[in-house]
């Protein structure tokens, strides 16, 4: 099932996330026809939208907005069952999401005042994927922390299917759930250049949030700087599972195969320090995925970015982890939660056998937007704070500029900057008592 890497006997330093196989999901033919979809739609607004979801995804839009009456729709046909799963995600990403916030503070020192404060944006753009599978969850993870960050205008964007002539209910009804207030069927990079340009139909945006495949990721990659993106680059899921001889391998083995189930360029390891653990994952492995029913994707994915990695100990494997720095960790060990500690780069951990990543993916909590492709060494998952802009405001007395103006006047100087120190220097000489 999965492609065997031994790293064993070997120097595991800093240099080793060039040594290890990462799918190459960005090169120049796909960036340029993102950059030629972007500046299509900027160009040519709801016309090109329409043509180029006919083109891409085979479907014929009579309108780009979703009405409001389709959402209501949507959420009257849900299932008891899944209008309770939807209730209880939504209590408890509220709930993990508003320990976020900070209260305004307010710093006194030597005469001079900061008052510290936090604003939303106004209007925030989500993506969710679409196509191969149906996200409502996605629509939840995003919307509703944009919503406890108190975005006056929630808009999203969702690949339309053939088969739902449109999108599919169960995200609509998610979407009416989380308080978005407008759904437009749109998807790919087209549905990023929408939110950033703004057209006819979709209004611009000030910060764009959601995972994509990666037309979508290097669609943000292409806006920003016209339009905040939030969050680190949201591409192909990956995994890593660390297991050792306390690991049921069917465990560790769904959990490869979880990720692997999104689709293709993304990433599945197994790490252990136990050839026999190996062995019994990628047999449990192999009898799972006779089962599946979407075992050619999830092999096409494996073959291309799935291994089993081969390591001395723990601490070997927390470098593996640390190079890979992957989306999803799964400790199915002992120590787990000890081990966590020594990991630098996750996006999200997941400490013990109960504890699968799909448990991460809908109600735990934090947000499932998480970081790919390593950027998890300097980002972390979707939170308020994407959404949130700092404020300062900064007043001072006249005792404080005769305490602190010399100061700058100093570094002004030094600096060449004669007006600068002069903006200080008058004022101190009529500030004088």
């Amino acid at each position: 099932m999965l492609n065997r890497l031994d790293l064993r006997g070997q120097t595991l330093g800093p240099d080793l996330s060039d040594r290890l196989p990462r799918p190459q999901i960005a090169g120049e033919k796909p960036r340029q026809a993102v950059r030629d979809i972007l500046a299509e739609v900027e160009r040519r607004g709801d016309v090109a939208l329409v043509e180029l979801t006919r083109r891409l995804d085979g479907v014929s839009l009579d309108s780009i907005e979703v009405a409001e009456a389709d959402m209501d729709r949507a959420v009257s046909t849900l299932s008891s069952e899944l209008r309770a799963a939807f209730d209880v995600s939504i209590a408890r990403i509220d709930r993990f999401h508003r320990h976020q916030l900070r209260p305004s503070e307010v710093i006194d020192s030597s005469g001079l005042t900061i008052r510290a404060y936090q604003r939303p944006v106004r209007r925030a753009g989500l993506y969710v994927p679409g196509g191969r599978a149906e996200y409502p969850s996605t629509v939840l993870m995003t919307a509703v922390p944009a919503r406890v960050a108190g975005v006056e205008e929630i808009v999203l964007c969702v690949p339309p299917s053939a088969e739902h002539n449109g999108i599919s209910p169960s995200v609509l009804a998610a979407a009416r759930l989380a308080g978005v207030d407008r759904v437009f069927a749109v998807g790919g990079a087209q549905a990023i250049g929408a939110m950033a340009y703004g057209t006819e139909t979709v209004p611009a945006v000030d910060v764009i949030a959601g995972p994509g495949n990666v037309y979508v990721a290097l669609a943000k990659q292409e806006v920003a700087g016209r339009v905040g993106i939030a969050a680190a680059f949201a591409g192909p899921s990956e995994v890593v599972v660390v297991a050792d001889a306390t690991t049921d391998p069917i465990y560790a083995a769904i959990d490869v195969i979880v990720q692997a189930e999104h689709g293709p360029d993304g990433l599945a390891w197994l790490v252990t320090w136990d050839d026999a653990v190996a062995d019994a994952v990628c047999a449990a492995g192999n009898e799972l995925l006779a089962a599946s029913a979407r075992a050619d994707d999830v092999r096409s994915t494996l073959n291309a970015g799935g291994y089993a990695a081969l390591v001395d100990d723990p601490a070997a494997a927390v470098a593996v982890i640390d190079a890979i720095a992957p989306e999803h960790l799964e400790l199915q060990c002992r120590d787990a939660e000890a081990l966590a500690a020594t990991v630098n780069n996750a996006g999200a951990i997941f400490c013990g056998s109960h504890a699968p990543a799909s448990l991460g993916d809908y109600v735990a909590g934090p947000s499932h937007v998480l970081p790919t492709f390593g950027s998890a060494r300097f980002a972390s998952a979707l939170t308020v704070g994407d959404f949130l802009k700092d404020h300062h405001v900064i007043s001072v007395s006249p005792q404080g500029l005769r305490v602190l103006g010399p100061h700058v006047v100093a570094m002004a100087r030094q600096e060449g900057l004669h007006a600068h120190a002069e903006s200080i220097r008058l004022r101190l000489r009529d500030s004088q008592p």
